[in-house]
């Protein structure tokens, strides 16, 4: 396995396990006001926490998607 991928891996882990802790010792409800998008919002905490964090990892994936190799070159033959 890519070492690169694995520590990817063991850090959204830790996100996670971050996440679940708040959610845990965060159950009172809160509101949660936009003007411009949302009013008035009330949800507990927890499921605050975990859309913010739904939407940051969603920008970022956006952010950061395609940016493979857009096309392989031919190789130059050889003249036999």
């Amino acid at each position: 396995m890519n070492p690169k991928m694995l520590l990817k891996a063991v850090f959204l882990l830790l996100v996670l396990l971050v996440l679940v802790l708040m959610g845990l010792n965060n159950g009172e409800t809160v509101t949660f006001r936009l003007p411009p998008l949302i009013h008035k919002l009330a949800l507990k905490a927890a499921i605050m926490y975990f859309a913010f964090f739904a939407v940051g990892f969603l920008t970022a994936t956006v952010l950061l998607a395609g940016g493979g190799k857009r096309g392989s070159a031919k190789p130059a033959k050889s003249g036999k």
